[in-house]
């Protein structure tokens, strides 16, 4: 089972923040999850929030602000993280605009190029299915291994529909939605399941009586 760190480890230090990736890697994290949008001048930064107005001082979409202004104000760029983090362990990114798709995607092809990363370090997952949906073109026409993970918060079965046909490796679903029916369901169909984003003692317990594959966590050291 995948130890998941959400947006980091979000539990303990401010989310998507070296500080937070760095905490995750200190706990023994399997995967590093995090969210990435788009700066005024097209870099990828790692932000959950279309905003900055709940995780810095200032205020605006994340799109108002250059690279340089939004690293100043402790948002990293996805290449700061990818050189920080340095292979020591699996990056999930979870794409929050489409517009973000192409610009991750060359990114991943330089770190395997140029960095020896490999493509089964990388998971895109995302709740915009059309993102996934070109995402595993780009990879089933230039034979690319990035896992793809099908989100969902409210259907397993329209998430199984459409991992099948894109050819996803997972779904990511909120845990609540969750049994022992669809567990089985989903693993028949070949698909890992890996959940989010539990949390307490008596959840966690529940999740991992189900054998999911990975859970995502802000406190990855309780799994």
């Amino acid at each position: 089972m995948l130890k998941i760190g959400h947006r980091g480890a979000k539990g303990y230090v401010t989310e998507n923040t070296l500080a937070s990736f760095a905490k995750a890697v200190e706990l023994n994290v399997d995967v590093i999850e995090l969210d990435v949008h788009v700066s005024s001048d097209g870099e990828i930064m790692v932000i959950h929030d279309a905003t900055i107005n709940r995780t810095t001082s200032k205020s605006g979409f994340v799109s108002d602000y250059s690279a340089s202004e939004l690293i100043q104000l402790g948002i990293p760029t996805l290449e700061q993280v990818l050189l920080f983090l340095n292979r020591r362990c699996i990056i999930n990114i979870e794409i929050k605009e489409a517009t973000a798709t192409p610009k991750v995607l060359q990114l991943i092809e330089k770190y395997v190029t140029e960095e020896h990363w490999k493509y089964d370090q990388f998971q895109i997952s995302s709740f915009i299915w059309e993102t996934l949906e070109a995402v595993s073109q780009y990879c089933h026409s230039d034979k690319v291994g990035i896992s793809i993970g099908v989100l969902t918060e409210a259907s397993i079965e329209k998430a199984l529909a459409f991992a099948i046909q894109i050819k996803a490796h997972s779904i990511n679903p909120y845990f609540k939605l969750l049994n022992s029916d669809n567990v089985n369901l989903l693993h028949a169909n070949g698909f890992k399941i890996y959940t989010w984003t539990v949390n307490t003692p008596e959840d966690l317990i529940f999740v991992k009586s189900l054998n999911v594959d990975g859970i995502i966590s802000d406190f990855p050291d309780r799994i």
